[in-house]
């Protein structure tokens, strides 16, 4: 089942149920299995590393098997190199690239 959310992109969670979150996604409320969500107590302030989606239609295919999602304003970005960090091109912000989930566990 597709939700429609967008991958790499934190939402917040109003409600966390035996097996389900219910989440604001642009001020409107959305039930779905927690199995499908990675929760951390804080938003991570480091890029995600989203692989591609099989059925992208808005990603160019310079981009490869992979992207980056900003966690300041959610822009998506091509990744490069394996660098520790990058700047944001919509925001600005500088932050590091989270290549392993070790980054969300602080």
């Amino acid at each position: 089942m597709n939700y429609h959310l967008r991958r790499g992109a934190w939402y917040p969670v109003v409600r966390l149920t035996q097996g389900e979150a219910l989440i604001d996604v642009n001020q409107r409320s959305l039930t779905v299995p927690a199995e499908l969500l990675h929760i951390v107590p804080i938003r991570p302030q480091v890029w995600s590393v989203v692989p591609r989606p099989l059925d992208a239609v808005d990603l160019p295919l310079s981009w490869g098997d992979r992207y980056a999602v900003c966690p300041n304003c959610s822009a998506r970005a091509p990744l490069g190199e394996r660098v520790p960090s990058m700047s944001c091109t919509r925001c600005g912000g500088e932050f590091e690239i989270a290549w392993s989930l070790d980054h969300y566990l602080g």
